[in-house]
């Protein structure tokens, strides 16, 4: 009896280990989520650069032409350090526009001196003028004083005198007012005109400066191509170019970056500050360093299909090399984890 009741007991215990390592084995440990690698494509460009375009010059002013003359001009690929030239137009009618109204000006500031000098002598008549009208006046009030022992007719004509005297001198009084403010207006209209002869010249001046484009900082120039006789082509010394076309870029090449479009799908699984390896489509053997610098909270729709959309990417590279050129074509791969097989597991 005793052994029946061990074997029971056993095989219970046997039974409770195997439900037991039953129950733990139905829950699974968590696996480590697997890594995929995304592959991006993109554009080497610049983090500093300059944009020169054919300067835009003053409208309405002779010389002011939307057509100018390359003359001179730096080559592609061409190191140049901040100050150095990079490109030049033609500006002889610059000059000539800034010389003629400096002439403008000039004349203007001659004729304001000439009329002041003739409004100080006509002042100084009518001065004159005034003083004899006040000395008419006293001298006929002077003649009043002793109306009592003149005859009648005399004592009449110098009452009309004074009568006379004293209107000639209260129109003069009138006048002089009026005289000066027609002075002063025709004055301050003088050098309203001067003002807009000195804006002119120095509009002048200005235009004649922006015939010289100077590097703001060291960098490689890089000729753009623009529309040109039907095709695309950079722009030769000689050419007449139009107001406004961008020309050329000066590219600090110490610093460079890759842009790249990114899924919908693969999106979230990027995070500023990941990792990445560049590889230039040019140069295969090359790879470089990155690291995911800037991605775009907002996507955009493609052109082909309004239901794709992509999100913007900016990848710093670290370091330089004489090989990272803007334009280049590059893949970008970063080791991402597999978020999609995460959820559903």
């Amino acid at each position: 009896m005793r052994g029946v009741w061990r074997s029971r007991v056993l095989a219970a215990g046997v039974l409770t280990s195997a439900t037991v390592l039953g129950v733990s084995g139905a829950q699974n440990p968590p696996q480590p989520v697997a890594a995929t690698t995304v592959r991006l494509h993109g554009l080497v460009e610049p983090v500093n650069s300059f944009a020169v375009a054919v300067p835009r010059l003053a409208a309405g002013q002779p010389g002011a032409s939307n057509q100018l003359v390359v003359i001179r001009l730096a080559s592609s690929g061409q190191v140049v350090k901040k100050g150095d030239l990079l490109v030049e137009f033609d500006r002889h009618a610059q000059l000539k526009n800034a010389r003629d109204r400096e002439s403008e000006y000039r004349d203007f500031l001659e004729q304001i001196r000439k009329r002041k000098a003739e409004q100080r002598v006509a002042k100084a008549r009518r001065d004159t003028e005034l003083l004899q009208a006040q000395n008419a006046v006293r001298v006929a009030e002077l003649d009043m004083l002793g109306a009592d022992l003149l005859p009648a007719i005399q004592a009449e004509k110098n009452e009309q005198a004074l009568e006379e005297a004293r209107a000639h001198l209260s129109a003069l009084l009138k006048t002089q007012t009026l005289k000066d403010n027609v002075d002063a207006a025709d004055v301050r209209t003088l050098e309203l005109q001067r003002d807009r002869a000195l804006n002119a010249w120095r509009n002048a001046q200005a235009n004649a400066q922006r015939m010289q484009v100077l590097a703001p900082i060291d960098g490689l120039v890089v000729l753009k191509s623009i529309w040109k006789n039907g095709t695309m082509a950079v722009v030769q010394e000689g050419e007449e170019v139009r107001a406004g076309i961008p020309i050329l870029d000066v590219v600090d090449t110490s610093a460079m970056r890759v842009r790249a479009l990114v899924n919908q799908a693969d999106v979230e699984r990027l995070t500023v500050g990941q990792a990445a390896r560049v590889t230039l489509d040019s140069y295969p053997t090359r790879t470089f360093g990155a690291r995911l610098e800037h991605l775009s909270p907002v996507a955009t729709t493609s052109m082909m299909n309004t239901r794709v959309r992509s999100f913007l990417a900016r990848f710093t590279i670290d370091g330089n090399d004489a090989h990272l050129l803007p334009d280049l074509a590059a893949a970008i791969d970063l080791v991402a984890p597999d978020t999609r097989k995460a959820a559903s597991r």
